[in-house]
């Protein structure tokens, strides 16, 4: 048994580190129900660390992560029945239809009347019209959509979207904000990651932590040995600007002569 809370995720101190590379140091939120909540951080900064340890990918070192009051660690299972996550590029079948990608899932996960769950996400998606291409003919934001589409199969109550919109053109961005603002207005809960903190996403998301998940690029540098690769770059780096000034110069003197 598990005592609902207002919040569908607790994270409380959590710690991780891959060798001597600390990544999380005591990162603490909470993530109301029905809400979006972004985490902001630089490419390398923790964010889907975040996200694998509390949909039970990952062991944290220290502290504590609960989703809908089941822990992650002792009540894993549960966790796992009560969320979905899409990754940073989308998962789905490019040979397939929209539609028989949304039945396949469907019957994955033994649902009854996979059609009919395939047409509702459709419609709620605005797939229909190409409901019966091939995806390999879709735009990135359609892929994309449909991938968001697949994981609501099930309809659980959390969803987590690490990316969501990497790899995308402007447009396809606008509608994958679009289609996670409509899962909230729905009733899921969404965490997101994301590098950047576009319009759209300060628009719509609730909570927008830049959080302590994360270390800096020089704490990072500041944990690795320099070795002879990075003074070779270095070295080439100063050639390139030797041989560059010596050109502006000569090119400046037959100017002026």
């Amino acid at each position: 048994m598990t005592t609902l809370t207002m919040e569908a995720i607790q994270v409380r101190d959590l710690e991780k580190s891959f060798g001597e590379v600390h990544v999380l140091r005591g990162v603490d939120f909470e993530v109301e129900r029905g809400s979006i909540f972004a985490l902001l951080g630089s490419n390398g900064a923790g964010k889907t660390t975040v996200v694998k340890i509390l949909s039970t990918l990952l062991a944290a070192d220290a502290g504590t992560a609960s989703v809908e009051g089941y822990d992650v660690t002792s009540d894993a299972a549960r966790v796992r029945q009560s969320i979905s996550l899409t990754g940073q590029f989308a998962a789905v079948d490019e040979i397939l239809t929209g539609r028989e990608n949304l039945v396949l899932m469907a019957r994955l996960r033994h649902l009854k009347d996979t059609r009919q769950v395939a047409e509702e996400l459709l419609s709620r998606f605005q797939l229909t019209e190409a409901a019966d291409r091939a995806v390999a003919t879709y735009s990135g934001g359609m892929r994309r959509r449909l991938d968001i589409a697949m994981s609501l199969i099930g309809n659980p109550p959390v969803i987590f979207l690490d990316e969501p919109t990497t790899g995308l053109d402007p447009q396809s961005r606008l509608e994958v904000w679009s289609s996670v603002r409509e899962l909230a207005a729905g009733g899921t809960t969404v965490l997101l990651t994301t590098e950047s903190m576009p319009g759209p996403i300060r628009a719509f998301a609730e909570h927008q932590p830049v959080t302590s998940i994360v270390n800096t690029i020089r704490d990072l540098f500041a944990q690795q040995t320099v070795g002879n690769d990075i003074w070779i770059a270095l070295a080439w780096c100063v050639g390139i600007l030797g041989v560059g000034y010596l050109l502006a110069i000569r090119t400046y003197r037959r100017t002026v002569g």
